[in-house]
């Protein structure tokens, strides 16, 4: 029982390692976000922090309001291709290790 004791502290130690390492990894990682066929793009972060926003020269017109959707769009196409990132990085994190079902880890 001991040795089952310590051979989950250290599954424990080496995931909490594991996912320190993917953290920095993932702050690193760009994703480019896009709406209207690439009119629109937005570089982000793996940590969602945009670090380029790119708006084609046609789109500088009158219609201020489709610019407003456009630019929103390519955010949240950014954010949500972060989180999947992360869902995929956490995944080889875990992998092996067995989690309740549902659990989350606090990313």
């Amino acid at each position: 029982m001991k040795n089952a004791l310590g051979n989950i502290m250290q599954q424990a130690q080496k995931m909490q390692e594991d996912v320190k390492k993917a953290q920095e990894e993932l702050g690193l990682m760009q994703v480019l976000g896009e709406s209207g066929g690439g009119l629109v793009t937005i570089v982000m972060t793996g940590k969602r922090e945009a670090r380029k926003v790119t708006i084609d020269d046609s789109l500088l017109g009158d219609d201020r309001d489709m610019l407003e959707d456009l630019i929103a769009a390519a955010i949240n196409d950014a954010v949500n291709k972060v989180g999947k990132l992360k869902k995929e990085k956490m995944a080889d994190v875990t992998a092996g290790i067995p989690l309740p079902p549902g659990f989350q880890l606090p990313f």
